[in-house]
């Protein structure tokens, strides 16, 4: 099985991923954990893009997505979380996979705003938080390994609502060419998975 997950930052798509990719074995592929982790010049390159709120160019998110999906824990398949982003790169996508089903995590984009000002990060394992809905047990400590917490550069308002621009404008479209299934990221977690679980059934 082959899946997407697309919306807009904050509705929610990694917290789905790694939900639905244990309980189906299936890998979970982070477009930004795969931009994070990049080392080298490459981690170089695409920083400079990140910091600024602006794409990744093609050439290397497809390089990263084309060496990822060889690894063993692709064998049964993957969710790709925040990838493709525009037309282009699904097109790209298509000459290297074909994908099962695309599903479209849909909130308002004050919803994603609220949840972004409030996203803070594990600087140790990359572990999520939310002031709002998944405080820390400690303030600015990481529950799964202690490490501190820090609000990413691009979770700083004026960057989120570039971000944000950016999806309507060059991610939506690609919705239609995957002929998506959209649920409402808007609810609770549980029953988001719930909602996805119907159509993957």
């Amino acid at each position: 099985m082959k899946l997407i997950f697309v919306g807009p930052q904050g509705s929610g798509k990694g917290t789905q991923g790694k939900i639905l990719s244990k309980k189906f074995g299936l890998a979970h592929i982070s477009m930004g954990d795969l931009l994070r982790n990049a080392k080298g010049e490459r981690k170089e390159k695409i920083n400079q893009f990140i910091n600024q709120g602006e794409l990744v160019p093609i050439d290397l998110t497809i390089e990263l997505i084309s060496e990822r999906i060889k690894d063993k824990d692709c064998e049964n398949g993957f969710i790709f979380d925040g990838f493709p982003r525009t037309i282009e790169q699904a097109k790209e996508l298509d000459k290297i996979v074909k994908i099962d089903k695309a599903i479209e995590i849909s909130i308002t984009d004050e919803l994603g705003v609220k949840r972004l000002a409030n996203r803070w990060s594990c600087k140790g394992c990359g572990e999520p938080y939310n002031a709002i809905t998944k405080k820390p047990d400690v303030e600015g400590k990481c529950n799964k390994c202690g490490g501190e917490l820090y609000q990413r550069e691009d979770d700083k308002p004026e960057a989120i609502k570039k971000r944000l621009e950016i999806y309507h404008k060059e991610t939506e479209p690609i919705l239609k060419h995957y002929d998506s299934v959209k649920v409402d990221g808007g609810q609770e977690i549980d029953d988001v998975t719930k909602d996805i679980l119907k159509i993957l059934k």
